[in-house]
């Protein structure tokens, strides 16, 4: 708890506020900067310590121009918050794009009808000589370069927005568990607040608090790895392959991609098994992360096979052409999985809003994501 919460508490039973925010993650924190940025009185309750969970666990990619429909438009809305909050809060961002590499004929069709539909100003196409010159893929016949794309460092962007936020006046009651909700009521382990407006952002322990509107979410496990490449020279920014084209929801429906996923089934049946997705991050540090595979269930046992890493590994030394990768971390990432749509956005109890990304796309949207909903449940704080 800040030194200001513990102030508040002190002097009145049960502290009021415009908006309180269950869940210091990336979507929590959107919405707690959205809501401060009104100029709301606005509090953050997390039950850890600091940032741990799907927020610094992965890429710090905003994949913006891979999404579509209300992914698409969150993240794109969201991309100028990225870069205001990354010099507000002295934490590294970057707009190096995103790079895809092409192997095969089928993933150049996939990224000339991409580049087709999206146009010059999202994606530009490159040929193998000039693809090659950046990104050191010896086998490249080619690719594509989504200029659009952020990148933030992911273990610093979180907490570092926190830290921030907190300077500016936010009240963060840290190691609090929320317990239950009624209108205007946020009742916790350390007390129990009153606000407006509750927004439940806490990822996969949603069905913890309220086990009926996600009773069809999973949590989704994976294996990551951060480790030293000796690359020929280094990667210019994110790197997406094969596998990319055949996850994001932008690529789905184009003529070319189900003829690329079965050529992937066909020819990689374990890796489909896994449901593998082969991409690359580098870091400020000249380090790469690299991922991931995925895992889906309804409680995520705390073993990973280590068949997940070698595959990633395996391919590494492939796609670069190298023979050793220095791994310096193993670890199981995680985040919310849902079957139908990429988001869970309801209100249970009165001004109770549940705000769940249930995909890999968390850092992607989630400013756009924090923006709309401040915009939408604040109408009745400030009428």
């Amino acid at each position: 708890m800040s030194g200001h919460a513990r102030r508040m508490a002190a002097h009145t039973s049960t502290p009021h506020y415009d908006i309180v925010v269950v869940g210091a993650g990336i979507i929590g924190l959107a919405h707690a900067y959205h809501a401060h940025r009104r100029g709301l009185r606005v509090a953050v309750v997390e039950q850890n310590d600091g940032v741990v969970g799907a927020s610094v666990q992965n890429f710090g990619h905003a994949c913006i121009t891979a999404q579509s429909g209300a992914a698409r438009e969150y993240a794109l809305a969201g991309r100028r918050h990225w870069l205001d909050l990354a010099r507000a809060a002295g934490f590294w961002a970057a707009q190096p794009g995103t790079w895809c590499v092409a192997r095969r004929d089928d993933e150049l069709a996939v990224m000339a009808e991409f580049a087709a539909e999206r146009g010059d100003d999202e994606v530009r196409l490159l040929g193998a000589d000039e693809f090659r010159s950046a990104v050191p893929v010896p086998d490249a016949i080619g690719g594509m370069y989504l200029p659009n794309d952020l990148q933030v460092e992911p273990r610093a962007a979180a907490p570092g927005i926190a830290r921030w936020l907190e300077s500016e006046g936010v009240d963060f009651h840290w190691r609090t568990a929320a317990l239950g909700f009624e209108p205007g009521v946020v009742r916790t382990s350390r007390g129990t607040l009153a606000a407006e407006h509750v927004v439940v952002a806490v990822g996969c322990d949603v069905d913890r608090l309220f086990p009926e509107p996600a009773d069809d979410l999973l949590r989704c496990r994976l294996h990551m790895v951060k480790a030293r490449i000796p690359l020929a020279q280094p990667l210019p920014g994110p790197l997406f392959t094969a596998w990319s084209l055949v996850r994001y929801s932008g690529f789905e429906n184009l003529p070319s991609t189900p003829a690329l996923a079965e050529r992937l089934r066909r020819e990689t049946p374990d890796y489909v098994a896994m449901d593998l997705h082969q991409m690359y991050t580098p870091q400020p540090d000249g380090t790469v992360l690299i991922g991931d595979t995925h895992d889906r269930a309804v409680s995520a046992i705390p073993f990973q096979p280590e068949a997940g890493f070698e595959a990633l590994l395996t391919e590494t030394r492939t796609l670069f052409g190298v023979d050793d990768v220095e791994v310096l971390e193993r670890w199981q990432g995680m985040y919310t999985s849902g079957s139908g749509d990429e988001f869970l956005l309801t209100e249970p109890i009165d001004r109770v809003h549940i705000v769940t990304v249930t995909t890999g796309i968390g850092m992607t949207t989630s400013m756009g994501l924090g923006e709309s909903t401040i915009a939408r449940i604040t109408e009745s704080v400030t009428a």
